[in-house]
């Protein structure tokens, strides 16, 4: 099968959210469509604790997961399921929202002010729109780190690598999630999965991100197109990126703030029962 080769290039955009945190959104409402099953990807790092400390209060999910992925500092996290629970660096926040959760997420810095990770949002088909809702903290000791080429280290999050998988599991779109990262000069090709969407997000450094040699930088995304396997070359110096992958799913969205359903009936009916305290279907 032939190697996928980059389709589009997206480059973050600062934005406001929350209470007034300030980010980076690598991609949101207007390239979803072409992303399936991945709604929205947020790069929150920051140095200036005026950035993040407001943080994001209590506030609704419905029809999706979020995933947050720690590099520093910490977030705070609670919600209506009696979850509470502190990520630090390194650790992963794996939250179905399914029929609905509210929950609050206040970040705090380290010791020099640092806070920075990011958020992905996943969407889910009508099938499990009303799931029960789970939350899973998977601190970074959970989370196996492997080299399976010189100079490639890889954290696997979700999905596997040389018969090594991360610890999250039956996830419906078949996720994968990694944290890659080449040392100079070195290679990287993974067999992504046949029909799904695949993303290269670069964290730290610049490489090469498919064999036509396409060159990108931190802050930049790589949506591949059809094939199998991924080539990444690192330059003369190191990059770290973000690899993301799942299964399409094919069904339309109706999407507003932090709800996703299918459709505009199911959308209103979620904000009717938020404002009318119905919202909230297991605890």
């Amino acid at each position: 099968m032939k190697s996928r080769k980059i389709k589009k290039v997206i480059k973050n955009k600062p934005t406001l959210e929350g209470a007034g945190v300030h980010l980076n959104r690598v991609f949101g409402n207007n390239e979803a469509p072409l992303l399936d099953p991945f709604l929205l990807l947020d790069d929150f790092r920051s140095g200036n604790p005026a950035h993040y400390l407001k943080g994001f209060p209590w506030h609704p999910h419905r029809g999706i997961e979020t995933i947050t992925y720690m590099l520093g500092g910490s977030v705070e996290h609670g919600d209506s399921m009696g979850n509470k629970g502190l990520i630090g660096a390194g650790d992963v926040q794996w939250m179905t929202a399914g029929s609905g959760i509210i929950h609050q997420e206040m970040p705090k810095g380290d010791k020099a002010g640092y806070m920075g990770g990011f958020q992905l949002w996943a969407n889910l088909p009508a099938s499990h729109k009303m799931m029960h809702p789970r939350y899973r903290d998977v601190t970074s000791s959970q989370i196996p780190e492997v080299s399976p080429a010189p100079g490639v280290k890889i954290k696997i999050i979700c999905g596997e690598v040389g018969g090594i998988k991360g610890p999250v599991h039956d996830i419906v779109t078949a996720p994968e999630y990694m944290d890659v990262t080449l040392s100079a000069d070195a290679e990287f090709t993974h067999p992504a999965k046949p029909g799904h969407t695949v993303l290269a997000y670069i964290i730290d450094g610049r490489g090469y991100l498919d064999e036509e040699g396409d060159l990108l930088s931190s802050g930049e995304l790589a949506w591949y197109g059809s094939g199998g396997k991924i080539t990444v070359s690192a330059t003369d110096q190191s990059v770290r990126f973000l690899l993301i992958s799942g299964r399409p799913i094919g069904e339309p969205v109706a999407w507003y703030g932090p709800i996703v359903m299918n459709t505009q009936e199911e959308l209103q009916l979620a904000f009717e029962e938020y404002d009318s305290g119905t919202f909230i279907k297991h605890k």
